[in-house]
């Protein structure tokens, strides 16, 4: 009984000792796996601990500290900070917005007031700040404009002196070139080394300036270290007479290429010239579907009995160029005393007639007379002519054009008229020219402004556009005789048939295609024509030029009663002289439908 007691007491220690060192041995296996980093985790995350027991300690002490204290901070900013802010949003934005910078910091105050509980002194503290920095703002800005108006005239200074400088960094890049060219073949020295150092540094300042108007400080020291070298290279390369003919053989390459150069403006000018923008390819086109939906009845004019009363006031173009002749048309009943007495003829081919016929129904000219005609509709005309015209060889389509030459079958086409005012299709009228009615002809057929003035760029002598070398010219006419333009004349036409100068004209149009008597193109035909039958007009009646010329005065230009487009830089082309652009271009409805699908712009 003993003994068995003994092994139940061994037993039980048996098992009270497993249970106890079997967990032990379990954890101290997991132990093992744990890693350096895992230590670290546990470590951070009782630091962290720490810390916000700490952060909590410190709220409390500050609460305990700042008892009458009832929400956040406000941020109020300073006067320096605002308009820091301000002036950086204005540099950036090349403007200022007033009213929304300070609409925009009074949102920021007024948000910052929202978070607050506190109705009483701070609401008015804040309400004082947000004004102060408005007045602070609206005085930043008054001091800025009164700063730009005082920088214009340093910055006009500023810009011509980057001029001079970039003149004197293209002269040493000529010398430093020249020099280089002293340098035989394959020596690569250090003064050759920097002069190609200097010349690539020089070009590089020189295109930086040309897109800058303020010339960096690199840039003039670039200029200066140039002028070390070059007088290095002038200590190296001494010989003047070689110097002075390497320049010379330079200068001459230049010419030759500025006057290659010129040659190729010159053609791409003429060439943009002959051309037909796209837009009014399109205008006509679109214009002329139009035109044939419309029936018969909708295609009349109205007061068309006028066309034929001698005592009105009758003008004519001779154009296929719809905008052309919409502004000539406009310009002058607009500039006219008494529109109802005006009787506008336009003629043109019968490719042109169906646009132009639209464009003059879809905006009517009002108390005035519209005609529009078609050359094939001319049963006199000569069927020939377009053919007789091209012998003439020219390479300017316009000169060998009908519509060219049949300003001198006037009295034929309309055998009912008087008198008849001639404008060509690139005219502004800017003033009444009824007072054209009642100029003495003293018996001549053609009146006219005269070109014979050698100082002005009109100047025209008829030794210009004629062969006096032929015997025939020589023998009939005077060289030296004053000359006139065509664009706006007025014409008797009583006269011109008593004299018969139609056959004239034909005969000498005849003897021209014989032998090279005169240049292509109707105005030398004219002269001869029109010889000792032509009275001058003054010169408040038609000034000339402003498809060629940029130097006339503006005071001419506004004050004449017609202005002429006269060259190849018409109004309606992109090569046109822009300052004399806005004369014509306020005659044009750009709003119109049509010259917004066609995208016909200003």
């Amino acid at each position: 009984m003993k003994k068995y007691r003994r092994w139940q007491r061994i037993l039980i220690l048996s098992l009270l000792s497993f249970s106890v060192f079997a967990p032990i041995l379990l954890v101290s296996e997991r132990l093992k796996t744990l890693t350096s980093i895992g230590r670290k985790e546990f470590i951070e995350e009782l630091a962290s601990i720490k810390y916000r027991t700490d952060d909590l300690r410190l709220n409390a002490i500050e609460q305990e500290a700042a008892e009458e204290l009832k929400g956040p901070k406000l941020i109020v900013f300073k006067e320096k900070d605002f308009s820091s802010v301000v002036s950086h949003s204005y540099n950036e934005n090349g403007d200022s917005d007033q009213s929304g910078d300070a609409r925009d910091a009074s949102k920021l105050l007024e948000a910052n007031v929202t978070e607050t509980n506190d109705k009483g002194k701070e609401k008015d503290s804040l309400q004082i700040q947000q004004n102060k920095i408005q007045m602070n703002y609206r005085e930043k800005e008054q001091s800025n404009q009164e700063t730009v108006r005082h920088d214009q005239p340093l910055q006009s200074q500023t810009r011509r002196e980057t001029d001079e400088k970039v003149k004197q960094m293209r002269d040493q890049l000529i010398r430093a070139k020249a020099y280089l060219s002293f340098s035989p073949p394959g020596r690569n020295s250090h003064l050759v080394k920097e002069l190609r150092m200097r010349i690539k540094e020089v070009e590089r300042a020189v295109g930086e300036a040309s897109k800058d108007s303020d010339l960096s400080r690199s840039a003039s020291q670039k200029l200066r270290s140039m002028g070390v070298s070059l007088a290095k290279a002038s200590h190296v390369f001494p010989d003047c007479s070689a110097m002075a003919t390497k320049l010379r053989a330079m200068a001459y390459n230049a010419e030759e290429q500025v006057r290659a150069q010129k040659n190729q403006e010159s053609y791409l000018v003429q060439l943009a010239g002959r051309t037909t923008p796209k837009g009014l390819h399109c205008l006509s086109m679109r214009l002329t579907a139009e035109y044939f939906y419309l029936q018969s009845e909708e295609r009349q004019f109205p007061n068309q009995q006028k066309l034929h009363d001698p005592d009105l006031y009758h003008y004519v173009v001779f154009s296929d160029n719809i905008l052309a002749c919409a502004v000539v048309v406009k310009s002058t009943i607009a500039s006219a005393k008494e529109p109802e007495k005006i009787v506008f003829h336009v003629v043109t081919d019968s490719l042109n007639l169906p646009a132009i016929s639209m464009w003059f129904l879809l905006n009517p000219t009002g108390k005035a007379t519209m005609h529009i005609q078609s050359v094939d509709n001319f049963d006199w005309f000569p069927t020939k002519y377009n053919s007789i015209l091209k012998e003439q060889k020219s390479n300017d389509p316009r000169y060998t054009s009908a519509l060219n030459h049949l300003r001198f079958y006037l009295p034929d086409i309309f055998p009912a008229l008087n008198k008849i005012v001639l404008f060509d299709h690139d005219v502004v009228v800017q003033r009444d020219l009824s007072g054209l009615w009642s100029v003495d002809m003293k018996g001549k057929v053609n009146a006219a402004v005269e070109t014979c003035q050698g100082s002005e760029s009109s100047f025209r002598p008829m030794h210009m556009l004629m062969n006096f070398s032929d015997p025939y010219l020589a023998k009939r006419f005077n060289a030296n005789v004053c000359t006139w333009a065509f664009g706006m004349n007025m014409f008797d036409l009583r006269k011109w048939r008593r004299l018969n100068l139609t056959t004239l004209y034909r005969n000498y149009l005849q003897l021209g295609l014989k032998r090279p008597l005169w240049k292509a193109g109707s105005l030398p035909l004219g002269w001869i024509t029109f010889y000792n039958q032509t009275v001058a007009l003054e010169k408040r009646w038609h000034v000339l030029g402003l498809g060629y010329d940029s130097g006339l005065g503006l005071g001419d230009v506004e004050h004449a009663a017609v202005i002429h487009y006269d060259g190849v830089m018409k109004p309606w082309l992109e090569i046109g002289i822009a300052k004399y652009k806005g004369y014509w271009s306020k005659h044009v409805q750009y709003d119109h439908p049509y010259l917004q699908r066609c995208n016909i712009h200003e």
